[in-house]
């Protein structure tokens, strides 16, 4: 399969088999070659100017034009090489400073040399590659906040966590990454079905899916009031049905087949003098049926196997709907494009005690209301409402500083602690005996009076 990627194409075949971290070079066939280290020589001493105050870029400064460059590429001569002519042929370049020298080539190797190095996909690698290219896909989800929400909800192997998202996958794939594969987490989805475009991009191995369920919030609800139920399942005795239906329609057909025989071996004995026409009928008379009987198998194999995915998806349907029932979940993550305060009020039913939950949004507004809904339900502590700040720094020899452009925001996190809740009583009434109650202090002062 061809690979496109930053305007260059290449097939992986021959990376198969090398380790991650493996630095490959671009043949002209689009074929990947393990590249050489080539020591560089640090015995030219090199020629650079004090300041760059007197370079002006007016295009003349390179004397090889897009034609001679396009003609070296055409030779065959490598990246590396038409890098050389082009800081020979610049008549600028020496007057440049030292970092300047640096920089110029830096951006010459990445335009000219075809290289490419595999890593190890990673939460920071695929979080940083879709907040810089699609950051729209996650929710404009910056890769600090998604690290702080792993931190905020103790994210860690063993838990059983409920993850609700609309972010491709990404934080559902950050998740399994941190919890190694033990544990188990229920992602909550709307629609049809969960979208896992990012979680396939980690490579999981199979075991890690092993203790990844799934659940409908359509059907959130009808498990809090107990009404939940799933459609009437097939059970084995309808299967079996199934099989006697298929074996009494071969059987019809068999009959069929007989009659259709008995008329034509009649049909033979009467007009023998038409015997090649009559046998090439009946050769057209059994490839119909023969085509017929191939078509129903086919169908009645398709519904079998619909029927078949239908019952193992209700069957697991069943087994989270009993995970989410025992509401002993270690953990809840929310990051959706929905506003948070129904689905945290609603999915906060299933989260033990004392345990941790995060709520992602871009915006500040709706997380306000959500603290102030929380505030007034109880049950939770350790409310925050926070905005992670970010600001890039280049870090080199004696040039380390802050990067001229920096992310504006990216979004923020409601985190908080479960509490058991107290139905008993109101929220209203506990302020009003919180207000008559004299402070720990004054009595003690009052007590110390009257002795």
């Amino acid at each position: 399969r061809k690979i496109i990627f930053e305007k260059q194409w290449f097939y992986l075949d021959n990376a198969i088999g090398h380790t991650y971290g493996t630095t490959f070079e671009v043949t002209s066939g689009g074929n990947l070659q393990p590249k050489q280290e080539v020591e560089e020589s640090t015995t030219e001493t090199k020629e650079a100017g004090t300041d760059n105050r007197n370079i002006v870029d007016d295009g003349k400064s390179q004397k090889l034009t897009h034609d001679d460059i396009k003609a070296l590429k055409d030779k065959g001569i490598k990246g590396q090489e038409i890098v050389q002519q082009l800081i020979e042929n610049s008549t600028t370049f020496r007057d440049k400073t030292e970092f300047a020298q640096d920089k110029y080539i830096k951006k010459k190797k990445k335009k000219y040399e075809a290289v490419i190095t595999i890593v190890k996909p990673s939460t920071r690698i695929l979080s940083t590659m879709y907040y810089a290219r699609e950051p729209g896909k996650i929710n404009h989800l910056r890769y600090d906040t998604l690290a702080q929400m792993l931190t905020l909800g103790n994210i860690r192997a063993g838990n059983k966590m409920i993850v609700m998202e609309t972010c491709a996958g990404l934080v559902l794939g950050a998740v399994m990454e941190r919890m190694g594969g033990y544990g188990s987490i229920i992602q909550m989805y709307p629609g049809g079905g969960p979208v896992r475009a990012a979680t396939s991009c980690f490579g999981f191995p199979k075991p890690f899916f092993d203790n990844l369920h799934e659940f409908p919030l359509s059907k959130v609800d009808s498990l809090l009031s107990g009404t939940f139920s799933t459609e009437t399942l097939p059970s084995e005795p309808e299967d079996n049905v199934l099989v006697e239906e298929e074996s009494n329609g071969l059987t019809d057909e068999k009959q069929i087949l007989l009659q259709e025989t008995e008329e034509e071996s009649t049909t033979e004995t009467a007009m023998e003098i038409n015997q090649t026409e009559e046998q090439d009928t009946m050769d057209m008379n059994a490839e119909d049926v023969e085509f017929k009987e191939n078509k129903e198998k086919e169908n009645k194999d398709n519904v079998r196997e619909k029927q078949r995915k239908q019952w193992e998806r209700r069957k697991k349907l069943i087994e989270t709907a009993a995970l989410l029932t025992e509401k002993n979940a270690d953990g809840l993550i929310v990051a959706s494009k929905f506003h948070p305060t129904p689905l945290l009020l609603s999915l906060l039913e299933f989260v033990a005690p004392s345990r941790p939950f995060v709520v992602y949004c871009q915006y500040k507004e709706p997380l306000l209301e959500c603290y102030t809904k929380l505030r007034e339900r109880g049950g939770v502590i350790n409310l925050k409402l926070s905005e992670t700040w970010l600001r890039n720094y280049q870090v080199l020899p004696d040039r380390s500083h802050p990067k001229l452009t920096m992310s504006g925001g990216g979004g923020y996190l409601l985190s908080g602690i479960t509490v058991v809740l107290d139905k008993g009583k109101s929220d209203s009434s506990h302020l009003e005996a919180l207000k008559m109650e004299e402070p720990s202090s004054k009595r003690c002062k009052v007590q110390d009076l009257h002795c």
